[in-house]
Formats: C-alpha cells, sequence, structure tokens
C-alpha cells in the first residue's frame, strides 16, 4: 500500500465512539413533554421494583436493624434509608410532575417552610405533636431537625389528599367535605407511620397512651392536614388533578409502598390497631382500581 494512501486505522473507533455518543443525545428528550413521557415510562417498567420490593426490603432492613441483626455501620444507615424513601416516591413526584407550574412551585414552597417550622417549634417545645426526639440519624440535620423532613412528610399529605379526590368522586368540590376527608386520612395514616416509627425507633416520644404515642400528637397532625388542604387546592387546579388521576395509574403507588412497609412493620411488632388501618389503606386503593394485583408479581 502508498504511503500516500489514507489510514483508516484509528478513524473507525473515534467515528464509533462518536455515533454512540450521538445517538445518545438522540434519544435524551429536548422538551419537558418529552422528559416527562420519558420518566412516565420508567415508573410504569418498573412498578414491581418501586412499590412492592423497596418497600418489602425496607421493612426488612428496618426490622433487622431494630433487632440487632444488621451490624453497624448498616444499621439505619441514613443514606440507604432516605435512597429507599425517595424511589418510593417517584412515582407520586413523576405523577405530579406535569401539573407543576410556578404556582405550585410557590404554594409548595410555603408548604415546605411549614414543615420545618412546624418540626423546629414542636422539636423544642412539645407543641403540637408531644414531647418528642429523633433517635437515629436521618441524614443532615439543622436545629434538630432532618433536612430531608419535606421528602418524608408532604408526600404523606399529597397522597391522601389524592386518594380522597378518588373515593369521594363528585363530592370531592365541596371545600368542607374535601377537607374533612383528607384531614382524617392524614391521621389515619400517621395511625400507622407513628406506631411503626416508634416500634423500630426511628424517634421516640418517651411513652404515650397509643403504642408509644401520645393522642396529642394526633391533634397535632390535624393541624398540619388542615395547612396542607389550604396550600394544595392552591397549588394545583382541581380539574387538571382529575384528568392526571385518572390517566396515570400509577400516581398512587407510593401509598402501596406506605401500605406495605409500615403495615408489614407494625405487623411484626405486634401493633395490631396500626395494622388494620393499613389493611383498610390497602382496601381502599382497591377501590379504586390503583392497587394492581399484578404489582404483587415480578
Amino acid at each position: 500500500m502508498s504511503d500516500d494512501a489514507p489510514s483508516t486505522t484509528d478513524a473507525g473507533p473515534e467515528t464509533s465512539a462518536g455515533s454512540e455518543s450521538g445517538t445518545l443525545r438522540d434519544r435524551l428528550p429536548n422538551t419537558r413533554e418529552g422528559a416527562e413521557r420519558l420518566l412516565d415510562g420508567i415508573v410504569r417498567d418498573n412498578r414491581f421494583t418501586i412499590a412492592v420490593l423497596f418497600p418489602a426490603i425496607g421493612a426488612v432492613t428496618l426490622v433487622g436493624s431494630a433487632e440487632g441483626w444488621i451490624p453497624e455501620p448498616f444499621a439505619f444507615h441514613p443514606w440507604f434509608v432516605l435512597f429507599g424513601v425517595c424511589v418510593m416516591r417517584s412515582p407520586l413526584a413523576v405523577g405530579v410532575l406535569p401539573l407543576f407550574d410556578r404556582r405550585a412551585a410557590g404554594w409548595l414552597g410555603v408548604l415546605v417552610a411549614y414543615t420545618y417550622a412546624i418540626e423546629s417549634v414542636g422539636v423544642a417545645t412539645g407543641w403540637p405533636y408531644g414531647s418528642f426526639e429523633y433517635a437515629i440519624d436521618l441524614g443532615p440535620m439543622l436545629g434538630g431537625v432532618p433536612l430531608a423532613l419535606p421528602v418524608f412528610f408532604i408526600p404523606l399529605v399529597v397522597n391522601a389528599y389524592l386518594l380522597c379526590l378518588l373515593l369521594l368522586g363528585g363530592r370531592a368540590s365541596s371545600t368542607a367535605i374535601r377537607l374533612v376527608a383528607v384531614s382524617a386520612t392524614v391521621v389515619a395514616m400517621d395511625v400507622v407511620l407513628d406506631p411503626g416509627a416508634v416500634a423500630v425507633g426511628f424517634w421516640t416520644f418517651g411513652g404515650g397512651a397509643f403504642y408509644g404515642v401520645p393522642l396529642s400528637n394526633y391533634a397535632g397532625w390535624v393541624l398540619s392536614a388542615v395547612v396542607a388542604v389550604f396550600t394544595l387546592d392552591r397549588a394545583f387546579e382541581a380539574d387538571a388533578v382529575r384528568e392526571r388521576l385518572a390517566s396515570c395509574e400509577f400516581m398512587l403507588d407510593d401509598m402501596v409502598s406506605f401500605v406495605i412497609l409500615w403495615g408489614g412493620i407494625n405487623v411484626r411488632f405486634g401493633n395490631l390497631l396500626p395494622a388494620l388501618v393499613a389493611v383498610a389503606f390497602g382496601l381502599g386503593l382497591l377501590a379504586t382500581d390503583r392497587f394492581d394485583a399484578g404489582l404483587l408479581r415480578p
């Protein structure tokens, strides 16, 4: 071969790499609508992993940490806990994403600020939830309050809000009915959550009449539920929420995770009433066709 002939020895790999990079870029969405469709597809294709497998593993590891089966530093590892929570929250986050605009961002910002404020007051004074303290590390803390607190709290009230919209149907258009129903649902979710969290040692109230939880705690949750309904009503347009609920079958999968995780923990520690309330939530999800029995199979 002539010395003047063009060499292709190095051109092939460079061209291939450049082509693969271009193909990857071509596959990535370049519009908000495209990104939303991509995220919808990812969640839809992984519903079993997100809504069943993650909470089941979470329940086992939390119980194992509480019982001393899992050694340090893996027991109650804060980043493992936060990662698991974020994965389980993903169907709700992706479901709400098309509804998110500047108005929603502003009102949810108000709810986030309230969450930090009321929790800081609660840690410092014992009002309105009763005297309590965090017993394990839940990630970075500020003034005794986890920075990730909104990730734990706000999805609970959003799930309650969405479930009530489905169960109430047309009656949800009444502000009074919606307020009472959502507040009662939020308190019922805490009837499941707090006894389970106390049992595994997430936080402690120093004792209480209801599985180690003082009854005053639930009065505090009524207050927080009312604030949440007020802000969510203003954050999202009701008809748009209903349309998204109708078209997004996985929007309440986070509540499926809640039932499996905290229902399972309460069963393990013999908290009968909280476990029964968790079952009631499961039945409510079945009534709305949001608990797909197929999720229990890979």
